[in-house]
């Protein structure tokens, strides 16, 4: 089965700072996943940090969205979906491979 981690920073790229707060990040990423009928998915919070495109270097709250079993066009169209509802540059995404089941 696929296993996909999202790293969302939730600094806003054009101002360099945290508009939504971590909190309410977390509620509409779960809701956005609920509307595009994920089976389920983890959301844990972090410290991210990232260079911009224009040489800027920020630290960040991040989330750590991981998926499992789902298919990569839902990945590529939540991607899509993030990136622009958080105005973000970019979203970094894993993919692997894993053996899970629910026991």
């Amino acid at each position: 089965m696929k296993k996909y981690t999202l790293y969302l920073g939730l600094n806003d790229k054009d101002t360099k700072t945290q508009l939504i707060s971590t909190l309410e990040s977390y509620k509409m990423v779960a809701n956005i996943l609920k509307s595009l009928n994920y089976d389920g998915a983890t959301i844990f919070e972090a410290v991210g940090l990232y260079k911009h495109e224009d040489g800027t270097f920020v630290t960040e709250s991040t989330l750590r969205i991981e998926i499992l079993d789902f298919n990569k066009q839902g990945v590529n169209q939540l991607v899509e979906t993030l990136k622009s509802i958080f105005n973000q540059e970019s979203i970094a995404v894993q993919q692997e491979t894993i053996t899970s089941t629910l026991m």
